[in-house]
């Protein structure tokens, strides 16, 4: 009689010290392996945004993963575990992309026990509140953690940032006390 080889699953979800749900791994994955695939609805940007638009602006929970330009893969429609995976600021695994389908991938070894993360890279745009940091805050722990699960800042945002709190700041500490 043949043998047939039996697989083991790579991973298991479970509560996170990070965020909720996690993925985390339950076997050695070699550096390079393909994990998972990311699924889920495909829809339009427009139905992505319309989906959610009645979301609380401090809510910063999210299943959306830009495809491209026309379709976003909205997970939390007929998604799978690969919606579990948590941001990381250094991360395990990575997004890739391959004719239209977005794979998550490991980019180190991962060992039994580990949780799976990926840089969300969450795009910036202009018309960001000014809290969009601390409504993606990270919450990685990683040692090289850059704060948020937003794309790093270009250095100009950055600066105009940190000015713009250094004036709020000096600003509050000189004016008076308020009667309440």
């Amino acid at each position: 009689m043949k043998k047939v080889a039996v697989r083991l699953p790579m991973f298991k979800v479970r509560n996170s010290k990070i965020h909720g749900r996690g993925v985390f791994a339950i076997r050695r994955i070699r550096k390079g392996t393909t994990i998972m695939e990311y699924l889920g609805d495909r829809v339009t940007h427009a139905e992505a945004d319309s989906r959610y638009e009645n979301k609380h602006a401090n809510d910063n929970h999210t299943f959306l993963f830009t495809v491209d330009s026309k379709t976003v893969i909205d997970g939390g429609v007929r998604g799978n575990e690969a919606r579990y995976i948590n941001h990381g600021c250094d991360p395990n695994c990575e997004s890739t992309t391959l004719q239209k389908r977005i794979y998550i991938e490991a980019i180190r070894t991962i060992v039994p026990g580990e949780e799976l993360a990926y840089d969300y890279q969450i795009q910036r745009d202009s018309d960001d509140a000014d809290d969009v940091d601390q409504v993606f805050a990270c919450r990685c722990g990683a040692k090289s953690c850059r704060g948020s699960m937003l794309e790093p800042a270009p250095k100009r945002y950055q600066l105009a940032r940190t000015s713009k709190a250094k004036k709020a700041k000096k600003a509050f500490k000189k004016s008076p006390p308020r009667a309440r």
